[in-house]
């Protein structure tokens, strides 16, 4: 019987959905046969996974750390065969204005953008306003902040001494319409959501907490704006050089008929309200098989 470690937890503003992503995938790894170790991770993780001697491990952290090639590297260090992207994938994807620069050479749309600092973002507007505040490289869409068409000064956010996601920002040109995406398992696409929520964007609430958002699967959309959401997100996953499973969400402005690649979730989450569980249903996978295929896809750079 293979052993797996399901990695969860970690100290990252993630935390409380890695640990609901985490139970579940290790809940459906049992249904399926496997002998599981549950770590809560810390920054032990090394010597945790050293004492639980896996044979694979599957990674259910979301955000820094987790997600950005760090525990990638531990995993590699320790030559344990392991869920999801290796460490440059995890980095690049993590990294909003790096993938965008990958996403452009692969020949797939992007909005306009800005590197800028906290400061610089607090003091002016990086962009004419309507734009879209990002944190480089933070997930769930922590510190996401919209100013809005008019808007006199900077989001007031940004000079808060409650600020916690860092000075490295980016400024997004928004793209009004429909919110999509599309999970990639291995070579393959598997569907295009859309998103709706009465919420300002689809923020942290709206994707996890119940009711937050609905999901609309196929979305209605044309056939040409179906396949090439479905084309991009299989090409950014191979631009980046993803493995396992990965979720690209897209906007697309159906009045201009404008269709951009906003970001790849290398990490995407395995709660009951995630998107990528959904997508493999509607294509006839089950969860339990989701959880055993990403276990059997698990592999390290040896």
């Amino acid at each position: 019987m293979k052993r797996v470690a399901v990695i969860y937890g970690g100290w990252s503003s993630e935390r409380e959905v890695s640990l609901s992503s985490g139970q579940q995938m290790a809940e459906a790894a049992r249904k399926s046969g496997y002998d599981v170790v549950e770590i809560d991770a810390g920054r032990n993780l090394a010597e945790q996974l050293t004492k639980a001697r896996p044979d694979a491990v599957l990674n259910g952290l979301h955000g820094p750390w987790g997600e950005d090639g760090c525990v990638q590297g531990v995993m590699e260090v320790l030559d344990l065969p392991y869920s999801h992207s290796g460490v440059l994938a995890s980095a690049l994807a993590m990294d909003k204005l790096k993938s965008k620069a990958v996403y452009q050479q692969a020949g797939i749309p992007v909005a306009q953008d800005k590197r800028v600092t906290r400061e610089e973002a607090a003091a002016a507007h990086p962009l004419a306003p309507p734009y879209v505040i990002k944190p480089v490289a933070e997930g769930s869409s922590f510190g996401v902040l919209i100013v809005r068409e008019g808007a006199n000064a900077p989001a007031l956010e940004l000079t808060s001494s409650n600020w916690r996601y860092g000075d490295n920002l980016m400024a997004e040109e928004f793209i009004p319409g429909r919110e999509l995406t599309v999970a990639v398992l291995g070579d393959r696409a598997l569907a295009v959501t859309e998103i709706t929520t009465l919420r300002d964007y689809y923020d942290f609430d709206a994707k996890y907490e119940a009711g937050g958002s609905q999901h609309v699967i196929p979305a209605e959309l044309p056939a040409d704006v179906t396949h090439a959401a479905m084309d991009y997100a299989l090409r950014a996953h191979q631009a980046l050089g993803c493995r396992g499973a990965t979720r690209s969400d897209f906007r697309y402005d159906d009045k201009r008929d404008r269709l951009v690649i906003l970001e790849t979730n290398t990490q995407p989450g395995m709660t009951p309200t995630s998107l990528v569980p959904e997508q493999a249903a509607f294509v006839g996978m089950s969860f339990e098989e989701l959880v055993a295929w990403m276990i059997e896809d698990a592999s390290c750079q040896r």
